[in-house]
Parts: C-alpha cells; structure tokens; sequence
C-alpha cells in the first residue's frame, strides 16, 4: 500500500533511494488550509492509482504571496507569485510535481514545465457571501453604498459594470482571515465574492449567499478557476504516467481552452477576463468570455462552440474566441491596461 508523508521543507530524497519496486515522488505546494486539502484530494486519485509508490507532500510559504501580507496583489511585480518558488524547486528536482489552484497558475510556464493533469472541476463559480448575522440579500439587492470586498480585477471589473452604486475594497488573506475581517463587528466590509471552489472544499458552503454566473448576477468567473492543476516536469516520464492516470479529460480540455485564450489576448498585458465554459455535449465545448475595462465603461464579449477530442482542439477554441473578443474591442482595453499597469496580475486571490 502507498505511503503518505506530509512534511514541511524541501528537503526532498532522490528518487534513486527508492527500494524494490517503489518509488519516492515528492509532491510541493503551499501551507494554506485550502492547499493542503487540495493536495490531499490528489494524493487520493495517486495513491488509488499507484498503491505501491510513496508520496510526500513537501509544503511551503511562497514569499511573494504568503509572507507579504501588505502589498496589493495589484501593485506586485510579477505574476507568478504563488507558483514561482516551487517552480525552481520542481526544476532543481527537489520536487517532483506541484498541486496548484489553476487559476493562480500563469499561462506563460517556465521551459521545460507543463500543466500535466487536472482533477474533477469543483463549482467554477464566484460565490457572494454575506456578513454573518446580515439578512440574506443577493448581490442585485444589495442597497447602495454597501461595500465589497475583493483581491480580484476580474471581479472589481464586473462589479463597477455591473453595479455602480456598491463599493469595491481590496481585501488580503486567507479565506479565513477574509471571512473574520468580513464579519468583525467594527469591520469595513458588507460582503465579500470569493471562489465557491475554496469555499465548498474547506467545509465553508454554508457561508454562499449567492452562487454568481453570466444569468445570476451577471459574474463570469476566473480563468482555470475551481479546478486544482498538477504541473510537472515535461521531461520526467514517470511523473507523465501518474498525471495520465489521474488526470480527469473534460476538466483538462475546458481548462486548456479557457487558459489558451488568456494566453493569447494577454499580448505582455493581464487581462480582466471573465470565462464561463460548458460540455454541450460529450465533445462539444460552448465558451463565453468577457473583457472589461477596470472603470467598468467598455466591455466586449465573445460566445462560441467547438468540437474538442483533444489538446490541440481546445487550444484552437481559445485562440478563435481570443481572436473574436479582441476584434469587439478588447484590444483597445486592453491597450489601455498594458499602458497604466504592464505587471498587473490578472486575477490572483489568496488561498
């Protein structure tokens, strides 16, 4: 039976100490609450799938996202600042593969790294949680001058399009630390919109007030969001192997869609870009998607459907809905974002 080792570090055995048959395959991600139950959801399909290997979960603070608790994710200098640091580690194969959130994952990955697997996609949705003792009231009928909190772009975007009489506050923390300020008694916040992913996987669903889409609310969410990514070594095949056993197709392909697409209009920019896909069918993938200027006045939107049997398939939906969004105008926006901010993270949240 496989064994499970969860220790803090990176100081992490070589694979060649391995005995018999066995192997050693060190598994990096972050200390949070939510990441480590993240992990543990993948050690569950690895272990199922390999019973005769060792995992070992090697988790850190990433110092960029984890130490700096002050700075804006706004006003930081790079966008990888989840992923950066076991990145390094992966490569000088300390580690051997990463459990991420997708949706902090850049599109852009460093040589020689891939996104190797995804697992089943937990509620992509954004989730719009009241203050607790508040009387439960949706988004739309919150009364004006109420204020929101959010780390998002994407979401301070949509909000100002969508509702401009409600106040939007940029607000750090873990999910945990984000629900106390938002429910403290002398707390600033009136709401807050998070990911339903997070929510629902550290036993926190029963704090969504509202579960917020393109027809309920008028939010399209991250994208990658509510699907944990595994990134790994494009040359180790033993890692390769795991990833294919474990990796669950429709997840993989809606994602690789939606992450082409926000590669291909990033253009050195990030983007306020809201995302909804959707099997139609077994092979037939709908995609919407929205850009939105940061003051909420200019926005263009695409929706589109593509036969997908593969990687090469959804990389070509993301491209044509990419190309079809920025021929409506996102080009513009986002010619205006580039130029005001040129590092802006796109919709880094904290977990």
């Amino acid at each position: 039976m496989a064994t499970i080792n969860v220790v803090s570090g990176v100081n992490a055995p070589p694979l060649d100490v391995a005995e018999k048959h066995d192997l050693i395959f060190n598994i990096g991600t972050r200390k949070s609450k939510l990441a480590l139950k993240q992990t543990d959801l993948v050690l569950l399909e690895a272990v199922q799938a390999f019973p005769q290997h060792t995992f070992t979960v090697k988790a850190r603070d990433t110092a960029a996202g984890d130490i700096d608790k002050v700075t804006p994710f706004k006003d930081m200098p790079v966008k990888n600042i989840w992923t950066h640091e076991l990145e390094t580690l992966m490569m000088e194969k300390q580690l051997d593969f990463l459990v991420h959130s997708l949706k902090d994952v850049p599109t852009q990955l460093p040589p020689n790294c891939e996104i190797g697997a995804t697992l089943l996609r937990e509620d992509p949705r954004d989730a719009f949680v009241i203050k607790a003792g508040r009387q439960s009231c949706n988004i739309q009928d919150m009364p004006a001058g109420s204020v929101i909190g959010t780390s998002s772009i994407r979401r301070t975007a949509q909000m100002t399009r969508n509702y401009p009489h409600l106040v939007v506050k940029d607000v750090r923390g873990n999910l945990g630390t984000r629900l106390s300020k938002l429910d403290a008694d002398d707390g600033e916040f009136d709401a807050l919109i998070l990911a339903a992913a997070g929510l629902i996987r550290i036993d926190l669903g029963h704090r969504i007030t509202q579960l917020l889409d393109s027809k309920n609310g008028g939010m399209l969410y991250a994208v990658g969001q509510g699907a944990i990514g595994m990134e790994n070594r494009a040359d180790d095949p033993k890692v390769k192997d795991i990833m294919s056993k474990i990796n669950h197709l429709p997840t993989f392909y809606a994602t690789t869609a939606e992450r082409s697409l926000l590669r291909t209009i990033e253009g050195g920019c990030s983007a306020p870009l809201g995302i909804e896909t959707e099997w139609v069918d077994a092979t037939l993938l709908r995609m919407k998607a929205l850009v939105v200027s940061v003051d909420g006045k200019e926005y263009a939107e695409v929706e589109m459907e593509q036969g997908v049997t593969g990687v090469e398939d959804a990389d070509k939906l993301g491209q044509a809905a990419a190309a079809e969004v920025l021929r409506r105008g996102a080009d513009k926006i986002l010619a205006e974002i580039k130029a005001k901010r040129p590092t802006t993270p796109t919709d880094l949240e904290e977990k």
